[in-house]
């Protein structure tokens, strides 16, 4: 099995605080975009706040909020310990702001089937070959060993930091699937892009 770790509680500074991930994009929002893109895992946890009609997801909130996202991530690994059951292998870490998740998370799996025992895990890369660690699948045990050596429960860290000292390999994607949206104007190209799919 593989679990997924989805992070929806950022403050979405540059769109004036709105609730991002209820964005609607051709039908449905970012955030059940990326609940449907990691539809078989177990568990999935959303760390942000309760959103009514998502159902098959753990909530979860970092105390305290708005620490930044290796914090978040740090906060639901911990958490996690106290839910029952086996732990999954592998865990996804995928940001809810992602228009095209499906096609993210399906491009990850892909190159998962064929990576080497020695690596710690995969996150897709942007057009100029930047590591996007919030669209990666990475070995649980990887992320426990990460989480154990970042300072201050990752608050205020950044991802890298967090992921620093681990195998990862980077994986070219076309820009579509690493497009977030963080302003309106990415907003409005992503609406522009579904609407142009057939």
């Amino acid at each position: 099995m593989t679990a997924a770790i989805l992070l929806a509680g950022g403050r979405a500074s540059r769109v004036g605080g709105a609730a991002k991930t209820l964005f609607d994009i051709d039908g449905s929002t970012l955030l059940e975009r990326a609940v449907r893109a990691v539809d078989g895992c177990s568990p999935v946890i959303v760390v942000g706040d309760v959103v009514d009609g998502i159902t098959g997801v753990l909530w979860m909130r970092e105390d305290p909020p708005f620490g930044g996202p290796a914090a978040a991530v740090v906060w639901a690994l911990d958490a996690w310990r106290d839910e029952p059951g086996d732990e999954p292998g592998w865990t996804y870490l995928l940001s809810c702001d992602l228009p095209d998740a499906v096609d993210a998370v399906r491009r990850l799996e892909n190159h998962r089937a064929i990576a080497p025992l020695s690596t710690d895990g995969l996150c897709l890369a942007d057009h100029s070959n930047h590591p996007q660690w919030l669209i990666g699948v990475y070995r649980t045990s990887a992320l426990r060993r990460a989480r154990a050596r970042i300072a201050m429960v990752g608050r205020d860290s950044s991802m890298r930091a967090l992921l620093a000292d681990l195998e990862i390999t980077a994986i070219s994607a076309p820009d579509n699937e690493t497009a977030d949206v963080d302003t309106w104007e990415d907003l409005a190209q992503a609406r522009r892009r579904h609407e142009r799919q057939p």
